[in-house]
């Protein structure tokens, strides 16, 4: 048996494990990539390392760090309050609003992660006062900036569309754009249905936006959620400063999260003590394990084996739908990027034989490779997972879990369908 095929029997192992036994799945992964990395690819620990997520490691400290302080000073209760003002108290519209921000940040230059990191710990707070799903909540913010994702001026639209010219293949900006955006848009309104959202309508705010709901009691803002004290106006310049930071001065949204959650500990440490005892160290272990695991995977070159033996089947357009479906596979625990990177390149020997349109495949392999990041190893999926407050975090991550499995299986045959069986351009 090759080593490639033995690193990927190993992961259904630690599947299984985890989900039978009920062992932290990181823990696990871990183990795994010691084993086969040690015993199978011939890596040194340095190796093993290397595939180590230290970027989403700060990242989802950092973010979750941040917006505890902000919970224990009733930062985020300002925000639900002002937010429930925003729509004339019409709760409704808060998960479309979170979906439609997302989609603004991500469009204009956003990195994905980084817009979700600023906008689901809003949101999942909000969700969780009002006994709003948390996996509508959570799956409409990261559809949100999925959704956005591909517009000309983004970085995964600059990035696919940099590949595509490299590899002098046919391209279409917009059609890309717009892509995403559709089957994002369907997916977000399939889910508002399936998971609640219209039977928010019942649950409207009076028109003070006071937190009392016409007819179902759901539970009340604090008495003070409306007033701005000190900390609280300082945790809002903190969260304004992480916008500025990420999206304006291009700065590591971790690291600038840390440093800001550290000066608000610094002034106000009585809100803050238990702050580091909320971060979402679970998550973080489980998150951090998988991705060690793929990244001793593509070190041994075993994404690199699938995709090849997909590109070696006869068939263009079997080989388009396996691709569709490998990039979603592997998207789903690893970087979307970089999947996108290493997928379109693999695609253009049976898209340079004319059977298969070069827009429509690359339209469908980006939407493949990023519609699947609700999954909870994903790094979107994974700051949902961290930012829910009052949830059951092991139930939570089987319902990111099985939603991402559905779209995994669901989303590359329909773009396939209609994105490349058509043969668009």
């Amino acid at each position: 048996m090759s080593a490639e095929l033995i690193s990927i029997l190993v992961l259904v192992v630690v599947f299984v494990i985890a989900t039978t036994r009920s062992i932290n799945m990181g823990a696990l992964a871990f183990a795994a990539a010691f084993g086969v990395g040690e015993l199978v690819a011939d890596l040194d620990a340095d190796g093993i390392f290397a595939g180590f997520p230290g970027d989403l490691f700060v990242v989802l400290v950092g973010v979750t760090y941040l917006f505890a302080i902000a919970r224990a000073n009733g930062t985020t209760d300002w925000l639900v309050h002002a937010a429930i003002r925003l729509v004339r108290g019409r709760i409704v519209l808060i998960p479309w609003v979170m979906f439609a921000i997302t989609g603004a940040l991500t469009a204009i230059g956003a990195v994905s992660p980084a817009a979700v990191a600023i906008v689901a710990p809003i949101a999942l707070s909000f969700a969780a006062r009002y006994g709003i799903s948390p996996l509508l909540m959570g799956a409409l913010v990261v559809h949100g900036a999925q959704a956005g994702g591909f517009s000309p001026i983004s970085i995964y639209g600059s990035i696919v569309n940099g590949v595509v010219e490299r590899e002098n293949l046919p391209g279409n900006e917009l059609v890309l754009f717009f892509a995403s955006l559709v089957v994002n848009l369907i997916i977000a309104a399939i889910v508002f249905v399936l998971f609640g959202g219209l039977k928010l309508k019942g649950r409207d705010l009076d028109s003070e936006g006071d937190g009392r709901t016409k007819g179902n009691g759901t539970g009340e803002l604090a008495a003070d959620a409306a007033n701005l004290t000190p900390a609280r106006t300082a945790t809002l310049t903190a969260l304004a400063a992480l916008v500025v930071a990420v999206l304006v001065l291009d700065l590591d949204a971790g690291l600038s999260a840390i440093t800001l959650a550290v000066i608000l500990s610094a002034f106000w440490p009585d809100a803050s003590r238990k702050a580091v005892g909320e971060v979402a160290w679970p998550t973080v272990l489980l998150i951090c394990g998988v991705l060690t695991y793929v990244g001793v995977l593509e070190e041994m070159g075993t994404i690199e084996y699938a995709g090849n033996a997909v590109g070696d089947i006869g068939v263009p357009l079997l080989a388009a739908v396996l691709l569709c479906y490998i990039a979603a596979i592997i998207s789903a625990f690893a970087s979307s990027v970089g999947i996108m990177g290493a997928l379109i390149p693999l695609a253009v020997p049976f898209l340079a034989q004319g059977e298969i349109g070069a827009v429509g495949m690359i339209a469908a392999l980006a939407v493949s490779a990023t519609v699947v990041d609700v999954s909870p190893f994903s790094t979107n999926g994974a700051l949902v997972l961290a930012a829910a407050p009052d949830v059951d975090r092991e139930r939570f991550f089987r319902q990111l879990m099985v939603y991402g499995g559905i779209v995994v299986a669901a989303v590359p045959a329909a773009v396939w369908l209609v994105m490349v069986v058509p043969g668009f351009g």
